[in-house]
């Protein structure tokens, strides 16, 4: 791995669209996704998210959450980060642009360790301090 390549976070829509739609994910996208093997990062903030969908029936999968989790993370070579408390307070010290708390954790770990993130959200460019990708 390059010194000072950012590794890259993928927003939980870009995780499931990885593992189940990759026709939305844009050619940047998936070329991001291919170059940076070893360097991509799901949040476990993501999977709690993908879990609460399921539950309520705003996202379906052919499996169980945990097992669907699992078997992404082995398919894709992708890397779980825990939830570290200095993110979390982080995320409340944000500017009241996103009211998204799944994706304000997204954002603060990525701007905390300084890491990219791919996602199609619209609001989160209007952070300072933060590069995403789509």
């Amino acid at each position: 791995m390059a010194r000072g390549t950012p590794m890259i976070l993928l927003d939980t829509h870009a995780v499931v669209w990885l593992a189940s739609d990759q026709d939305k994910l844009t050619e940047k996208g998936k070329g991001l996704i291919r170059s940076n093997a070893g360097r991509l990062y799901l949040s476990v903030v993501s999977a709690w998210e993908i879990s609460i969908l399921h539950k309520r029936n705003r996202l379906k999968l052919p499996m169980e959450p945990e097992a669907f989790v699992d078997r992404l993370i082995e398919q894709h070579g992708l890397n779980e980060i825990p939830l570290e408390r200095k993110v979390v307070q982080l995320s409340v010290r944000l500017p009241d642009i996103h009211n998204d708390p799944f994706d304000r954790i997204l954002i603060a770990l990525c701007k905390e360790k300084g890491w990219v993130l791919l996602s199609k959200d619209k609001v989160i460019p209007k952070y300072s301090g933060i590069q995403v990708v789509w």
